[in-house]
């Protein structure tokens, strides 16, 4: 590609060599204290504008659509329309773009750069669940027979949708890695703790084989499909790292990023 379909931006990485990765923190994470401090390193990021079509959840991990949206410009995480009317139109996006028989939306989360947000960008490269934590948010979502019938029925994946609110995101846009390209010994295990439950996710090691991708100046009207957890052991992409980063090119003025993000299981049968 040439320098104009890339971009070059610090991301944020686990240091190779950090043992037991941990995170603690309140709900809402303002307050994160990490065991370890970040390897911040410039990384080539590619603009995905170059060609949106490409790209499909079972192979990057990631998927760009065109769906117009009814949310409105200004919006909290407490809003009733997120689940009255967001969650049931984003089910049938999820439903068209990967032919899943049964879509469950659990969680859903509003980020902002403003200046008393209560949940902003994440500026560190993760996967939301790992091989352990992916399954276990199912039970705890389900119980543990009905997560272990959906499990043995056919393939469950979690996949998050992310949207920005309200204006183009110019500032602290989303940077994802292709699944292909991210090794397993990239990813590490790191404990999630919060006063009353503990969790997991995977925090990303830099290594130079790995392919970023973003997509500049995304509007209201797109959305990014992003695969946290797959139950298929095929060779379809499992896992896929992602952070919200410094654009050098953010013009000046730019208004602070809002965006959206929608967690679900989608279920599918025979593993398709």
């Amino acid at each position: 590609m040439s320098e104009l379909q890339t971009v070059i931006a610090p991301i944020n990485y686990l240091p190779r060599g950090t043992e037991t990765p941990e995170v603690r923190n309140r709900e809402y994470g303002q307050d994160a204290l990490r065991n370890y401090n970040y390897q911040t390193l410039p990384t080539v990021i590619h603009d995905g504008r170059v060609d949106e079509t490409v790209y499909r959840l079972d192979v990057h991990g990631f998927q760009f659509v065109r769906e117009p949206s009814i949310l409105p410009a200004h919006l909290r995480d407490t809003d009733p329309v997120i689940e009255r009317d967001y969650y049931p139109e984003t089910k049938a996006i999820l439903k068209g773009a990967t032919g899943a028989q049964d879509v469950i939306i659990f969680d859903h989360t509003v980020r902002t750069e403003d200046l008393y947000a209560t949940r902003r960008p994440v500026r560190g490269a993760h996967n939301d669940y790992t091989e352990n934590s992916g399954p276990q948010r199912l039970r705890d979502l389900l119980g543990e027979d009905e997560a272990n019938k959906r499990l043995a029925e056919g393939r469950v994946a979690q996949i998050n949708l992310w949207r920005p609110i309200g204006a183009p995101v110019y500032s602290s846009p989303l940077a994802i890695a292709d699944a292909r390209s991210v090794k397993p010994e990239d990813l590490r295990h790191t404990a999630l703790i919060y006063p009353d439950r503990q969790g997991e996710t995977f925090d990303l090691q830099y290594h130079p084989d790995q392919h970023w991708v973003t997509f500049s100046a995304m509007t209201p009207d797109e959305a990014i499909l992003i695969k946290g957890y797959d139950s298929a052991e095929d060779g379809r992409a499992r896992f896929t790292p992602h952070t919200g980063f410094d654009d050098p090119r953010t013009p000046s003025g730019a208004p602070p990023r809002r965006s959206i993000e929608i967690r679900s299981f989608v279920f599918f049968r025979n593993n398709n």
